[in-house]
């Protein structure tokens, strides 16, 4: 079955950084998107960071630009996001997601998802 493993969160002060992995398995990964969704206390779920696993083409968030990066192993299944420069505003539960089309940050387009990893960033 298809199955998304997500990883990586914890406490960090402001200014730190942190790295999340997302280990996919029973489906080609190499056709897929794997998308990075956060979640905060009473906000809707919204899209962080992508990438285009084929090519590794990747999107961000506004607020990711600049401060997050996201790349892939693919000998692994796994992508990762990196978090520098981390604000108490990232503070939320980050969930890795799978998309068999090209979806970028488009939420609805994601059909699988991991069970989230809490990021926890004090002032």
């Amino acid at each position: 079955e298809v199955q998304l493993v997500d990883s990586g969160g914890g406490l960090v002060q402001a200014g730190g950084s942190l790295r999340l992995s997302c280990t996919a398995s029973g489906f080609i990964f190499d056709d897929y998107n794997i998308g990075w969704f956060r979640q905060a206390p009473g906000k809707e779920r919204e899209g962080v960071s992508a990438i285009a696993v084929k090519d590794g083409h990747p999107y961000y968030a506004n607020s990711a630009k600049g401060r997050f990066t996201i790349s892939s192993d693919n000998a692994k299944n796994t992508v990762y996001l990196q978090m520098d420069n981390l604000i108490p505003e990232d503070t939320a539960v980050y969930y890795c997601a799978g998309s068999i089309v090209d979806a970028g940050l488009r939420k609805s387009a994601y059909t699988y998802w991991g069970q989230g990893t809490q990021v926890t960033v004090s002032a």
